[in-house]
């Protein structure tokens, strides 16, 4: 679908059809908040990879803890002596 895009005169009418809906002076304002806006968007997934694994690693921990506590204490609940 885009592989011809690319191609051609394409890529100069397209450049041209950003200069003049933007103008050339905003153009460099604009690539900055792009490139700013891109720059958080990969931060924040990052951070949500971070907490995803964080959680997960808590879990893990309170499920460990929760198997250890229920295997030293007797089916019965009596207390082992």
């Amino acid at each position: 679908m885009l592989r011809g895009l690319f191609e051609g005169p394409a890529p100069w009418i397209i450049l041209a059809v950003v200069i003049l809906l933007f103008g050339a002076t905003r153009l460099p304002a604009l690539a900055r908040s792009l490139g700013q806006s891109a720059k958080i968007f990969r931060t924040e997934v990052k951070d949500a990879k971070d907490e995803k694994a964080a959680e997960a690693k808590a879990d893990d921990a309170s499920a460990s803890t929760t198997t250890t506590s229920e295997a030293t204490t007797p089916a019965d609940g009596t207390s082992a002596k």
